[in-house]
């Protein structure tokens, strides 16, 4: 039977992902389910990449004689061999090709493989998450580039929650909630919170850290984890449908990151559902996903001294924080997956 769709992206089955790709996957293809029905979507795990690579080529002939499109949602290494690959075996099968970007970063890897670009120009679609990446798409001279914000499934909270008030006594809680790697700017939030605190002589601001450990960064974290004060903690993995249930009793969320070129962060989407605002980096996308003074604040990117006084502003007035509450509530209603994609339903 022709399948409708087929999807090719890491969904891990039989293991428990909780970063952003392997999310964003799984909720892409649920929905796509819920629109096209199970029957005419079909699913390929590039888990065990090395594994995956070598049974590519079959892979791509069987989704390619099955399905009328293929969508892929690969990161930054499968994207080189995958694009190109499906790009040549559609010579001879001629069906619809389609990329979901995960996160900001295709442009710069365009800018020095001309290979790739040539492959995902000969794409139906490349679906980005931002307006900045679509317009430096566009200038790249892609003409078949799409914005379709990132989304999740929640369960948000009540408006009513949101509303209702926030008496806010010390200390404030603050959380971080995403990959736990150095570029994300964990080090930069602690160094924050720690020069605040000791120069109140009282703890202000406290710091939860949430999300697994980076497999490669182990042996930093571990060493960071020894310096840790005791307001500030590390409190392990939460299941992605238990974000919103963790979040929403938190301060404000702190999103520090040293990746420039960050797409619609699904730490955000969770933070919104939450009625939580986000105090972050400037990163490239963030005037697509934080509304300054509405759902949180920014501050110049990679600028620590800057970081610093805002965080010291809203020590000194709180309601700079809990007045966004509900205007977060209401961002959230933009990222659901039944509202994104919409954008990509039509070029199927």
């Amino acid at each position: 039977m022709k399948k409708k769709a087929g999807v090719i992206g890491h969904f891990g089955f039989g293991k428990e992902f909780l970063d952003g790709q392997t999310v964003k996957t799984k909720t892409l293809a649920k929905e796509l389910k819920n629109v096209l029905g199970d029957e005419h979507v079909t699913l390929c795990d590039t888990h065990n990449g090395l594994k995956f690579l070598i049974k590519l080529p079959f892979t791509g002939i069987r989704m390619l004689h099955s399905c009328d499109n293929v969508i892929i949602l690969p990161a930054h290494n499968g994207i080189r061999v995958i694009a190109p690959l499906l790009c040549f075996l559609n010579i001879f099968f001629h069906k619809k090709l389609h990329y979901v970007v995960i996160g900001g970063w295709l442009p710069d890897m365009l800018s020095g493989n001309k290979t790739l670009a040539r492959s995902l120009s000969r794409f139906d679609g490349i679906y980005v998450e931002t307006k900045s990446l679509h317009k430096r798409m566009h200038a790249f001279g892609f003409n078949n580039v799409y914005t379709m914000p990132n989304s999740k499934e929640l369960p948000a909270i009540k408006q009513s929650s949101a509303t209702r008030n926030h008496e806010q006594t010390l200390p404030m809680k603050l959380c971080i909630f995403s990959r736990v790697m150095q570029k994300k700017g964990i080090e930069d939030a602690i160094s924050v919170i720690k020069d605040i605190n000791d120069k109140a002589d009282k703890t202000v601001y406290t710091l939860d850290i949430y999300g697994p450990v980076d497999v490669n960064e182990t042996e930093w974290f571990q060493q960071l984890m020894a310096t840790f004060p005791p307001y500030i903690s590390y409190k392990g993995c939460v299941p992605y449908t238990e974000s919103v249930n963790t979040l929403k009793n938190y301060f404000a969320l702190v999103f520090p990151t040293r990746f420039y070129t960050e797409g619609i962060p699904g730490t955000i989407i969770d933070a919104y559902a939450a009625a939580l605002p986000v105090v972050a980096a400037r990163w490239e996308s963030f005037d697509d996903v934080i509304y300054e003074g509405k759902t949180g604040y920014g501050y110049k990117f990679g600028d620590i001294a800057e970081f610093h006084r805002l965080m010291d502003e809203i020590a000194s007035c709180p309601q700079k924080i809990t007045e966004l509450k509900s205007q977060c509530l209401k961002k959230a209603k933009l990222f659901t997956p039944h509202d994104t994609i919409k954008v990509l339903l039509p070029h199927l």
